[in-house]
């Protein structure tokens, strides 16, 4: 057992590693010692791989990464690993390939310990789901960590894992960061590849990263993973640097909007402004120029194109894989809100869908313009701090309150989705009940290095990693 290890992050453990300090099978010993003490709590990992994890370590390669313990959300092909999908109609899925990705990380010298826990489809904003159960937020175990990665911060925040696989369509990497008090960078579209398994996810709005506890791990995470393969859809501007070596550089004085109009119109919580305004007031400390501004567009439309979009896409997924299965879908084989939302998919007709995309990218454009003007935009990253679980019920036939729930807590995200410019939430702001809240920063299309850079900056002035929640390695 590592002593420390619920201090180290990945930069930190791998450091040890690779100078023989510890070894990778110690490192990835005192991880399975940590979830089989914590997870019955949390139920952050839903197929744990120990044994295999085990025996990764008497091969690890020499990577940036090598001997650090990582999680993979339920969601990405994984070669002999039930991928589930967070779903009963997946229940026997066993991939025999290992998507681009999971190459890369293994190449990077990551151990995979195993599937992090989702909800069914990765639809929703926490991650309470019928067949995976729910996962519990480790600052408090009745509040929800969050979603649709809700395992994988979960499991990141107890300090089971530093760091952890997550994928966002509409918010799913940086809302369970808010939730769980992580870092959680949204690439922009097209950094990370979906291959080999899709070109692109929910229209070109889904991507995948990291939740970290330090912006040094989301930077050398993001080395190691980035970078399409011949047929990606989608390429952001090249990027010949190392997001590691550069994150610690000076970005310059900064013009930064300060954007407080979620496109759902639901009122932003007071203690999600506080967070914002803090933080605020210490860029300006940092020579930063803060400017009350939003984008101008259509938020009303952006709130039912990403609906539609997302229920089109739902119900050709769900659709697709009873024809494998070579039977009709039977209401039981999902969940009350994804059997609805697969109905009202399957009434996008292929014009709205098209229509849908293209205000995507007229969304795009309109952001791409703003930052001709502006170097970022902060905002919250949820309008309410984590709420309770049961609260955004996908158990209920009641899509009309599920819905209203859901427009009450998230109306930030999304925006970047659709643009397809990165963001990240950072971790900056608890409430007097000692519950995370994250503050967002966008930057225009490709500029995650930015954003790593005004990260770092913030991480220095406003510390967060020494906190440590209430279920938590010790």
């Amino acid at each position: 057992m590592i002593k420390e290890y619920a201090d180290l992050d990945a930069v930190a453990l791998t450091e040890l590693v690779s100078t023989g300090q510890v070894s990778a099978r110690e490192v990835v010993e005192t991880a399975i010692a940590a979830a089989e003490e914590l997870n019955s709590k949390l139920n952050a990992i839903v197929i744990p791989t120990f044994e295999t994890a085990l025996e990764q370590t008497k091969n690890i390669s020499s990577g940036p990464l090598a001997g650090v313990p990582f999680l993979i959300k339920d969601m990405v092909a994984v070669k002999g690993v039930p991928c589930n999908l967070g779903s009963r109609l997946w229940a026997d899925m066993i991939p025999d390939f290992d998507s681009e990705i999971i190459k890369r990380y293994r190449r990077a010298g990551l151990i995979l310990l195993g599937q992090s826990n989702q909800p069914e489809l990765g639809l929703t904003a926490t991650t309470e789901g019928a067949f995976s159960g729910k996962c519990h937020n480790p600052w408090n175990l009745d509040h929800s960590p969050g979603g649709s990665s809700g395992g994988s911060a979960a499991a990141v925040a107890a300090r089971i894992v530093p760091a952890a696989h997550a994928a966002d369509g509409g918010g799913s990497i940086r809302g369970p960061a808010s939730c769980c008090g992580l870092v959680g960078l949204k690439p922009s579209r097209g950094r990370t590849t979906l291959a080999p398994s899709k070109g692109e996810g929910w229209g070109g709005a889904s991507t995948a990263h990291a939740v970290t506890r330090s912006i040094r791990d989301s930077a050398l995470i993001l080395d190691v993973s980035h970078g399409a393969v011949p047929g990606d859809p989608y390429h952001p501007p090249y990027f010949g640097g190392s997001y590691f070596k550069q994150h610690r550089q000076d970005p310059g004085k900064l013009k930064i909007a300060l954007d407080l109009k979620p496109i759902t119109g639901k009122p932003v919580h007071p203690e999600c402004l506080k967070a914002v305004d803090n933080t605020a007031r210490q860029l300006e400390n940092l020579g930063h120029q803060i400017v009350v501004e939003s984008p101008i567009f259509d938020r009303q439309r952006l709130l039912k194109v990403s609906a539609d979009v997302v229920v089109a896409s739902i119900a050709q997924t769900v659709d697709s894989r009873a024809a494998e299965l070579g039977r009709s879908l039977e209401k039981d084989d999902i969940e009350p809100y994804t059997w609805l939302c697969v109905n009202e998919g399957r009434k996008i007709s292929a014009g709205d869908y098209i229509q849908g995309i293209n205000f995507y990218h007229e969304v795009g454009r309109t952001i791409a313009d703003f930052f001709s003007d502006y170097d970022l935009i902060l905002s919250p990253t949820h309008l309410t701090p984590p709420p309770l679980l049961g609260w955004i019920d996908t158990q209920s036939d009641d899509l009309d309150t599920y819905r209203a729930r859901m427009e009450e807590f998230w109306g930030f995200t999304s925006l970047y989705n659709a643009s397809g410019s990165p963001a990240i939430s950072l971790p900056l702001h608890e409430t007097k009940a000692g519950l995370p809240i994250g503050v967002q920063l966008a930057a225009d299309f490709g500029n995650e290095l930015l954003l790593l850079q005004i990260g770092h900056q913030l991480e220095q002035a406003m510390p967060w990693i020494h906190r440590k929640p209430m279920v938590c390695t010790k």
